[in-house]
């Protein structure tokens, strides 16, 4: 099985740049949502209600920045052609399977950030360095944002379940090298 050598994505695999982002996100926002579940459960007498808010608001700091650069990698990079084997009804849900991903993180994201600088302190990432908070945009803006970041992560996730399930069905189903082209390991098809 040859692996792909190429950093930048061709006409027919991607590279090693996007799926280093794709693996990197994929497993950041795997492990948030239940860190946030787990968050959730905590009450102020729980010994862990000062640190592991920190590390998901630092995880989140951090996958932003992520976002962004993978986002700006995929306006500057080709992107591999469609699979010949797909239909037209195929291509047209991946194209908004992958924009309700991307949104929807774009908003997860911001009701994040705005739940946790509500208070107007800043975001400390790790200690490494800090990320502003902006004044409060709406009243029980902490609330609002919390709704909204719940219910846009859990729809978020499963919208990355289904993803998940859509690569494995294409993978063992259609027979395609759809999921080994985010692998690295085919070129074809």
């Amino acid at each position: 099985m040859a692996l792909i050598k190429d950093f930048r994505n061709k006409t027919t695999h991607y590279g090693w740049g996007t799926i280093g982002l794709h693996w990197v996100m994929a497993l950041a926002i795997i492990g948030m949502y239940p860190l946030g579940l787990y968050i959730d459960s905590l009450t102020y007498y729980d010994p862990e209600y000062r640190t592991v808010p920190n590390w998901h608001k630092s995880i989140g700091i951090l996958l932003a920045i992520t976002l962004v650069v993978r986002l700006s990698w995929r306006a500057i990079n080709p992107r591999p052609a469609h699979i010949a084997s797909h239909s037209d009804l195929i291509k047209r849900v991946t194209k908004l399977g992958h924009a309700g991903l991307y949104l929807l993180l774009v908003v997860v994201l911001i009701s994040g950030y705005l739940i946790s600088t509500a208070d107007g302190r800043a975001i400390s990432v790790f200690g490494w360095f800090s990320v502003p908070a902006l004044p409060e945009l709406v009243e029980n803006q902490e609330d609002v944002a919390g709704e909204i970041h719940f219910i846009l992560a859990t729809l978020f996730i499963s919208l990355v379940a289904l993803h998940a399930i859509a690569a494995f069905k294409h993978h063992l189903i259609d027979k395609d090298s759809t999921l080994n082209r985010m692998l690295g390991t085919k070129e074809n098809s």
